[in-house]
């Protein structure tokens, strides 16, 4: 995600609505929104395995809403802590307009594919 006060390509404003249109995502970036916090008690605090949180954490990580860190604990243990990104996106038709313009990916006739785990 690019930072405020800039807008996104379309490449990227697609790849943060895609990271943002499921619902445990939303809710990881809702919860992280109150403070970083490390995997482990974040699966615990939303109720999910660490495997799917991992997996939704690299997602919203790859769009740049959150920013992971691998910290050391005081026994020695690494641990993963994640907070959200500094980002601030506001959507106006001038804005999809220019996005839609610098796109570079196509969606397939069929339309696009789905990304989402089976639940």
């Amino acid at each position: 995600m690019t930072g405020p006060g800039t807008s996104p390509t379309g490449d990227q404003l697609v790849e943060v609505l895609a990271a943002l249109s499921n619902p445990l995502r939303l809710r990881i970036v809702a919860t992280l929104a109150g403070g970083r916090d490390y995997v482990s008690n974040l699966a615990r605090v939303i109720g999910v395995s660490r495997p799917l949180l991992h997996m939704h954490l690299q997602r919203l990580e790859a769009a740049g809403l959150v920013v992971g860190s691998l910290e050391l604990s005081e026994d020695g243990k690494a641990m993963k802590y994640f907070e959200v990104a500094d980002f601030d996106l506001r959507l106006t038709p001038a804005l999809l307009a220019a996005a839609a313009a610098t796109l570079t990916t196509t969606d397939s006739p069929r339309g696009p594919a789905r990304e989402e785990p089976s639940r």
